[in-house]
């Protein structure tokens, strides 16, 4: 029988050996829409096409900056876990595209362009441990070949993410979760940030992410839908799984899952899960894109990963191109460009529609993965309404082809959709579902 243990989410290794939850077979958290500081659902949208098309360069130029402005909040969902003794509660954006997980940290935290509600204080944590820079815990983080110039410095970190950064301490702390303690794991204790969010959870693949800390055989989510109007009282639920995944857990859909394999990692980027993407078509009709794009080169660019920290999907030029050219064909003659809407809002095309939603008529998007695995995007998923008379399609150009993957399959399409990350079999199971809200 299936143990689950219930923890409300807004969106919601010791030096040698990873900590193996053995008391439960799940943990089921909540996951929900970031809250909002400001702002019109219209303004939450322009941020939030800004954001992932800068969280793409992110994702394509881990070491890279950029000079573009981004503000206090993010098109994620978020989470909250406990760390410390006693424990302190603090926001996570869950993250599939990095692995360390962080947070704000200290009285003395200073944050710009940031909306930070609470800092964790290691003055009041009796578990609360630095990490040195000779540590196995900090060549973790940096390698094997990490030259300390005195074995008891600190293990210091700076994280580009998106278009901001973090830095900090690594530490080790214990993390808590309903009716169990993990001990020493190990977390970011960031003490400045630039354009970051509150703090991340990394679910990536790298040793320092939670799966891994937690020697996770499974997770899932079920991402409800979010209307850029920043809900802060919808969630849905986060999983994760110890046993074999399905184990009886009432938690997961009863319908069939369809299971396609994650790709091998190039060296370039290790923390992404990526999926080989086959095939896309635009109302039944196939988009054809080269080969080239959608497998990954020797360098290590091009291919699709899965990012849950990303907004809507970005697609190089080249084979957004093609997706937006089957489509203005498939519908341009129907419905008039709104061209004014497409700059102020970041995304194209955006069409002039009936106001009344029934006499609408779009093609249907589909997404074709290795294994048969069809993920058949409803209009919501792929169309957002930015009035009542114009809908725009949430998929962006990320613009420079070759670096990086071609293809990053956003959260605003993996909306109401059941994603289960099975790391023991190395495999993402996909199954369209109402994500319910808890």
């Amino acid at each position: 029988m299936c143990v689950l243990l219930l923890l409300l989410l807004s969106l919601l290794f010791s030096s040698s050996n990873l900590f193996l939850l053995s008391w439960a077979n799940s943990i089921t958290l909540s996951l929900s829409p970031p809250p909002s500081t400001s702002g019109s659902p219209w303004d939450n949208l322009k941020y939030h096409a800004a954001a992932s098309l800068a969280r793409a360069h992110h994702l394509k130029h881990p070491k890279a900056q950029s000079i573009v402005q981004l503000y206090p909040r993010s098109g994620g969902y978020f989470v909250h876990l406990s760390f410390g003794t006693p424990p302190q509660t603090l926001r996570f954006m869950m993250d599939t595209g990095s692995s360390l997980v962080w947070f704000p940290c200290t009285t003395k935290y200073t944050c710009t362009h940031c909306n930070i509600s609470t800092t964790f204080i290691p003055q009041h944590s009796s578990s609360y441990k630095n990490v040195t820079c000779y540590s196995p815990q900090c060549r973790l983080l940096f390698g094997p070949d990490l030259k300390c110039r005195n074995p008891t410095l600190h293990c210091g970190y700076i994280i580009q993410y998106v278009l901001g950064n973090t830095t900090g301490l690594l530490v080790s702390e214990s993390l808590t979760i309903p009716e169990l303690t993990v001990p020493n794991f190990i977390a970011g204790c960031s003490v400045s940030s630039d354009n970051s969010p509150e703090g991340i959870v990394g679910f990536g693949r790298a040793r320092e992410s939670l799966p891994a800390q937690l020697g996770l055989k499974a997770f899932s989510y079920c991402m409800v839908s979010h209307d850029f109007d920043d809900n802060t009282t919808a969630s849905s639920d986060l999983v994760l799984t110890t046993t074999t995944p399905g184990g009886g857990c009432s938690k997961r859909p009863s319908a069939k899952i369809q299971y396609t394999l994650f790709v091998s990692n190039p060296a370039a980027f290790p923390d992404f899960y990526y999926v080989w993407l086959q095939n896309i078509s635009m109302g039944g009709v196939d988009v054809k894109v080269p080969a080239k794009y959608l497998m990954i080169d020797a360098k290590g660019n091009g291919g699709t990963i899965v990012d849950s920290g990303t907004t809507v999907t970005q697609m190089e030029k080249p084979v957004f191109d093609l997706v937006f050219k089957e489509l203005d064909m498939q519908v341009g003659k129907k419905y008039s460009r709104a061209r004014k809407i497409e700059q102020e809002i970041g995304l194209e095309p955006c069409y002039n529609v009936p106001v009344d939603k029934k006499k609408i008529k779009l093609p249907q998007l589909t997404f074709y993965f290795q294994g048969g695995v069809e993920m058949v995007l409803p209009l919501a998923n792929y169309f957002l309404y930015a009035n009542d008379a114009v809908v725009c399609m949430t998929i962006q150009n990320s613009g420079k082809v070759g670096v990086g993957p071609a293809i990053i399959l956003g959260n605003y399409q993996q909306q109401d959709y059941y994603m289960e990350y099975d790391l023991e079999n190395n495999r993402l199971g996909i199954l369209q579902h109402k994500c319910k809200s808890t």
